[in-house]
């Protein structure tokens, strides 16, 4: 048990099990108002730049977190996680209460509404690519059609996220 007062970045608070099977990279920890959280960060190419965004599950249950409303840009992945792990422990402190400020109440919609925008952007690139002669013909269209297949995916999970409140993981 940790000897927190307010809030701290505390290793021993890690549940490593959800860390290690996160498709997100762990940050660090939080302990807030008695509660435990784990901070993590997606990040994701949007077409000119690498953008991280940090999220915080509270520990021990099946909350897919809530993440920051701000965004880490990066001329790389490595360099945004980078500047998340460098940020202190008061700084990862007022995130994670700025996100829980401003929580929204549909996480699963608006994730999977996200993962939509950055696929769309990602269509829009590989056609900058094959038209400034980057990307050739053939690769151009390889990506194409993965990249609509996964949004098609998305499409058709969308009702079932549609008006459903809270976080479940899934």
């Amino acid at each position: 048990m940790s000897t927190c007062s307010s809030l701290c970045i505390c290793p021993q608070l890690v549940d490593m099990s959800f860390a290690d099977a996160s498709p997100q990279t762990y940050i660090g920890a939080v302990e807030d108002l008695g509660k435990r959280y784990t901070v993590f960060c997606r990040v994701a190419f949007d077409g000119v730049e690498y953008v991280g965004r940090l999220w915080f599950a509270e520990q021990g249950t099946s909350d897919v977190g809530v993440p920051d409303r701000a965004a880490m840009p990066g001329r790389t992945r490595e360099e945004v996680l980078s500047f998340a792990r460098r940020l202190t422990s008061d700084e990862l402190g007022l995130r994670q209460r700025r996100a829980f400020a401003e929580k929204r109440q549909y996480i699963r919609l608006r994730r999977l509404t996200d993962d939509i925008l950055l696929k769309v952007r990602y269509l829009n690139q590989i056609a900058l690519s094959k038209n400034g002669g980057i990307m050739d013909e053939a690769t151009a269209n390889q990506e194409f059609e993965a990249t609509e297949r996964q949004l098609h995916e998305y499409v058709d999970r969308l009702r079932g996220f549609a008006g459903v409140t809270g976080s479940p993981a899934g």
